[in-house]
């Protein structure tokens, strides 16, 4: 599912490269769309920036393609490593994501109740949707954490070809 949504997303960075480069031409032409000038663009560029990055948020810890610092792990063997994944989720990982689904929950529900919009005279409307995109990427991260103590437990304690399976969805093979 997390794989399929940000597929989806990832669409978006068409769009980006479009409104971007629309942006750039049409200031140094001096063309301005009435009422939609350069500081919503710019406003829409890291509106669709942010739709871009939070539905993979999840979908790269899942696929073990984040960015991280291996000092620990790099000359661990599988179950080693799988001991300290469920030990930095436990500690790290999952307090941090539950802490900050609910605030950006909080964030996003001030921002909706008082139809928060830009901070600039002509910039977007509707804050809001930004601020709820924030709180679904938190969920999918959430559920992406779930996932891998999940896989990371069954790994060191299920079934040895339930274990196998767990072990080479890591890598992804």
């Amino acid at each position: 599912m997390l794989a399929r949504i940000a597929h989806l997303f990832g669409w978006l960075f068409i769009v980006l490269v479009i409104v971007i480069c629309f942006d750039v031409i049409s200031r140094k032409v001096g063309f301005q769309i009435p009422f939609f000038g350069s500081t919503p663009l710019q406003e829409l560029e890291w509106h669709i920036h942010g739709l871009l990055f939070l539905p993979w948020l999840g979908y790269c810890y899942i696929r073990n393609v984040h960015v991280r610092i291996d000092v620990f792990t790099a000359n661990a063997g599988p179950r080693r490593q799988a001991i300290l994944e469920i030990f930095g989720i436990l500690i790290f990982a999952a307090p941090y994501c539950l802490v900050a689904t609910y605030f950006a929950f909080d964030f996003f529900q001030v921002s909706y109740m008082q139809g928060e919009s830009s901070d600039a005279p002509n910039g977007l409307r509707f804050r809001w949707v930004m601020k709820g995109a924030l709180f679904v990427g938190l969920v999918l991260l959430d559920f992406a954490v779930a996932s891998v103590l999940f896989r990371k437990l069954v790994q060191l304690y299920g079934p040895p070809d339930l274990a196998a399976r767990a072990a080479a969805a890591q890598t992804g093979r």
